[in-house]
């Protein structure tokens, strides 16, 4: 089930499109036993927690400061935005995912499991069985995955590090992972390019 700020009646193509189906804000929540988040980072604190409350939520958000403006402990690296998404729905199990892909490649890059030609994506969250849920998911739609650690060390995965949105086997996701510091950072959307190389 979709929904979108705007409501379901502005989601019509949608439904016919992929034969789905949208539903308001409340009903999607619940509609689901995983649902994706995906609102600008200036949003975040919009977000249902009672109706998310004991749900798998998949935070695919990314902090864009052109966009959402600055938020302080994301600047000062005290926070990650899966930490900020898990404060603002605490009875929900947060795991961050399909953010590192650009959505043409999750489109047009799904391969079965085995193929020289699969890519990885990476996923992070506190929460072991929600988390191998969500790598199932993954695996399922025709990706490889790579555990990033805790929603605490899911920055390695956030906008402008080396492995966001950059389409990588599982063994360089894996060690362009462990290779990345705090310091670690790429030019802003230099991964548009790079994908499309």
């Amino acid at each position: 089930m979709l929904n979108n700020s705007r409501g379901p009646q502005n989601l019509r193509s949608a439904l016919a499109a992929l034969r789905c189906n949208v539903g308001t804000v409340q009903e999607a929540a619940q509609f689901g036993d995983m649902v994706a988040v995906a609102v600008p980072m200036s949003a975040w604190r919009e977000l249902p927690a009672e109706a998310l409350a004991g749900k798998i939520v998949m935070d695919i958000m990314n902090h864009y400061p052109d966009r959402d403006g600055l938020i302080e402990e994301l600047e000062q690296g005290a926070s990650t935005t899966s930490e900020l998404i898990a404060r603002q729905l605490p009875a929900s199990r947060v795991i961050k995912a399909f953010n590192a892909i650009m959505a043409n490649d999750l489109e047009r890059n799904p391969r079965p499991a085995g193929s020289s030609e699969r890519f990885a994506l990476p996923i992070a969250g506190d929460d072991a069985q929600a988390k191998a849920q969500v790598a199932a998911l993954v695996e399922e739609i025709g990706f490889d995955v790579v555990d990033a650690g805790s929603l605490a060390e899911s920055w390695r995965i956030e906008r402008a590090r080396p492995a966001y949105c950059i389409p990588m086997d599982k063994a360089t996701l894996h060690s362009t992972l462990a290779a990345t510091t705090r310091d670690s950072w790429v030019g802003e959307y230099s991964w548009r390019a790079a994908a499309q190389a």
